[in-house]
């Protein structure tokens, strides 16, 4: 019984000096406002004795106290001002139950000084502004360059697949995105990365077309200590590691040796993977984004590719149409490229001319938005003056296929004589018959014009 007596002693000394110790102070009433405990802090505040204080009403030691009205209304009050002695403080009171009945209140100073508040919240409104500062930062020194307002297009298509992109980006789930080569499919992976959650977090890309098919486990997985000859002494992470929280990009997919597919399957379904020559496991928390321009089906039906990696990565696809099916984005995104070019090289904005839009219209674009950007540098590089004009374009936009597309079989005087022609009549349709336009954009007199018109039987 002695040492029972003595642990309660002990444990009621230890709440005395935790009550003792509240830094701004605090008092406890019972049901009817009578005060119970008065802690020295706030004795301090109040110039008061705390022991005096007890069993005397609460409206007789502390003014504007509404202590006795919460043991009587069992409402909470939290964060209320509270005005002593001509200064605004801010309190709380909070009932104390036992049996379901008020049995006693507790109330605690939170605040001195209510001004204390205010340099608080001022200070917290500092520090966000500082977090919204730096998760910029983060997010710019990470390796996304392109968010979906970079993806410029007002075909239907294109408006459609941004739609899509913007809805996977609200997922986890794995994206399959697909198109001919120059399309734009890692500008939309950037995109998805850029518009999710892992934001924040690393885009890590890894082409599977240019890693040695020797090398790309340990890239993927990373290895250990000792793992293979030439292995780091430290060992090295490898690409899934790094892009912890944030996203894989795993570009030319097609190209990845079928004896690393089960081994890629197996992290997207388990979540863990183990380093080359590694012993232990290790979580993966990415999101897989794939691309290819191949056929991915009709490689899985000719075993090229192992069908259930392929539904496991084609959760979400994006298939992205080439520039000759969805020919007004063509223009836009010319203008969009010169713009860009325009202040990388911190030179005044470059326009196209309508007869240039028109050639741009016409031609296939066989290398997609890849080529687009190679004829505008390629212009640019030569340009005299700030509007690039159809003549200022490589001939080989104007040719058609029909009649250029036998040209291996044919002299070249007759290739010559062909490619000839077809410009004239392109430059006279792109000048709506005006003859001295044409001549002007062919660089040649309008006598020169006329004659090869009669000479080629050119109607005019």
């Amino acid at each position: 019984m002695a040492e029972k007596d003595q642990s309660i002693r002990d444990q009621l000394e230890m709440y005395r000096l935790i009550f003792e110790s509240i830094y701004n102070g605090c008092l406890v009433t019972d049901a009817k406002g009578i005060i119970t405990h008065f802690n020295k802090p706030y004795g301090d505040f109040l110039g008061l004795d705390p022991e005096v204080q007890i069993g005397k009403h609460c409206t007789d030691v502390v003014e504007n106290t509404r202590m006795h009205i919460v043991a009587r209304t069992g409402t909470p009050e939290i964060n209320q001002s509270h005005r002593v002695m001509g200064q605004d403080m801010v309190v709380q009171r909070i009932p104390i139950r036992q049996n379901g009945r008020v049995v006693a209140v507790f109330g605690q100073v939170m605040f001195k000084d209510v001004r204390d508040v205010q340099r608080l919240a001022q200070k917290l409104e500092v520090l966000k502004g500082k977090l919204e500062i730096y998760e910029k930062e983060l997010i710019s020194l990470r390796s996304t360059r392109y968010t979906l307002e970079s993806i410029v297009g007002t075909s239907e298509a294109i408006q459609s697949l941004k739609k899509d992109a913007l809805d996977a980006a609200a997922t986890h789930l794995p994206v399959l995105i697909t198109g001919d080569s120059g399309t734009g499919k890692e500008m939309f992976a950037q995109a998805i990365h850029h518009a999710s959650t892992r934001r924040v977090h690393p885009f890590v890309r890894i082409n599977c077309a240019a890693i040695p098919k020797d090398l790309l486990e340990s890239e993927l997985f990373g290895y250990e200590e000792g793992a293979f000859t030439g292995a780091r002494r430290e060992g090295k992470p490898g690409k899934f590691e790094l892009a912890k929280y944030g996203t894989v990009f795993l570009d030319e997919i097609g190209d990845m040796p079928l004896e690393m597919q089960p081994k890629l399957l197996r992290v997207l379904e388990e979540k863990e993977f183990e380093r080359v020559g590694g012993t232990y496991l290790i979580q993966a928390d990415f999101r897989l984004i794939a691309a290819s321009n191949q056929n991915l089906e009709e490689m899985v039906h000719t075993g090229r590719f192992r069908k259930d990696l392929y539904y496991r990565i084609n959760v979400i696809p994006l298939p992205i149409p080439p520039l000759k099916e969805r020919r007004e984005d063509i223009v836009p995104m010319a203008r969009s490229m010169l713009r860009q070019i325009s202040r990388d090289a911190s030179i005044s904005e470059v326009l196209l001319a309508p007869e240039a839009e028109k050639a741009f219209m016409k031609y296939d674009w066989p290398g997609n938005a890849r080529e687009v950007l190679n004829v505008l540098e390629r212009v640019l590089s030569s340009l005299k003056g700030t509007t690039i004009h159809a003549c200022d374009l490589p001939f080989y936009l104007f040719r058609s296929k029909k009649g250029l597309g036998d040209s291996g079989r044919k002299s070249l005087k007759n290739i010559q004589a062909t490619a000839e022609r077809e410009a004239i009549r392109f430059a006279l349709e792109s000048s709506n018959n005006n003859k001295a336009q044409a001549a002007a954009l062919l660089g040649i007199h309008r006598t020169l014009l006329y004659k090869k018109i009669k000479k080629y039987k050119i109607p005019n």
